[in-house]
């Protein structure tokens, strides 16, 4: 934790009780500059995935990502499985060792959506023709994605302007560490969390949310820490924090894999 900012209310991942953390079974986690660092999984981080799957603790990812940019992770990485575009799509290697895939929403909804989603897309661009599309627009399927820091920048000014852009034309929307994502409907990573928590393995989240770990990096993760008890944030959530209404409980000393590490060795030093 950076001892040079006041990360209250959360509380340093050291003051994490014991007691608490005995009680774990799952641990849902964001992708995005809390597993990688500019765009690649750290190998802190993939250790870290590889001793929580070798300790029997259930790990599963929620990411703002893109269904088609997260299918190859799906298969490759040591996880449940990856719940996508902020909630709407689930993907998971089956028992063939294959690719198996699910949505929130229907083909008829995903279809129609789309339609509103490229309007409200093209007037964006239409008003601010210096903005971009995130590089991994090609793989999306519910949402749309505005890039505001992977490859091309805006600033906060420029942002919360394409959030109002997008709002009025009646999307949710929600900025993560380097897009800012819009869809049609009312759900987001909580409800994505608990519905794959339910297809995958037939578990009540709401009902046990107290013995599951949420851990992520920037405003898109506002609705996990409202609804997760035991909610951590790596330490580079810092120039996010001002934008967030919902906190985590715990903030942890390093950054990105390396703030994710400190968190699973906080669970297995338990275990």
């Amino acid at each position: 934790m950076n001892p040079d900012f006041d990360f209250s209310p959360a509380r340093p991942l050291i003051d994490w009780p014991k007691s608490q953390r005995m009680d774990i079974v799952g641990v849902l986690t964001d992708i995005d500059d809390t597993l990688t660092e500019q765009g690649l999984l750290m190998p802190q981080a993939l250790s870290a995935l590889q001793a929580l799957r070798q300790s029997g603790i259930e790990v599963m990812a929620v990411t703002g990502r893109p269904a088609g940019w997260s299918e190859p992770f799906a298969l490759q990485w040591p996880l449940r499985g990856i719940i996508a575009e902020n909630g709407a799509v689930a993907l998971w290697r089956n028992a063939s060792g294959g690719l198996s895939k699910d949505w929130l929403q229907t083909a008829a909804e995903r279809r129609t959506n789309a339609r509103r989603l490229q309007e409200a897309a093209r007037d964006v661009l239409a008003q601010m023709p210096w903005a971009r599309l995130a590089t991994d627009s090609a793989g999306r399927e519910t949402d749309i994605a505005i890039d505001h820091s992977e490859y091309a920048q805006l600033d906060a000014a420029e942002i919360g302007r394409v959030v109002a852009l997008l709002k009025g034309h009646g999307l949710t929307v929600t900025v993560s560490s380097i897009h800012i994502n819009a869809w049609v409907g009312l759900h987001d990573k909580w409800a994505g969390a608990c519905w794959a928590v339910r297809s995958w393995l037939g578990r009540d989240l709401k009902a046990e949310v107290g013995r599951w770990v949420y851990i992520g990096d920037s405003a898109n993760d506002q609705a996990m820490f409202r609804h997760c008890p035991h909610s951590i944030a790596v330490s580079n959530i810092a120039p996010y924090w001002g934008q967030l209404h919902h906190f985590p409980a715990y903030v942890t000393a390093g950054q990105r894999g390396f703030g994710f590490a400190e968190m699973v060795q906080a669970l297995l030093d338990v275990k």
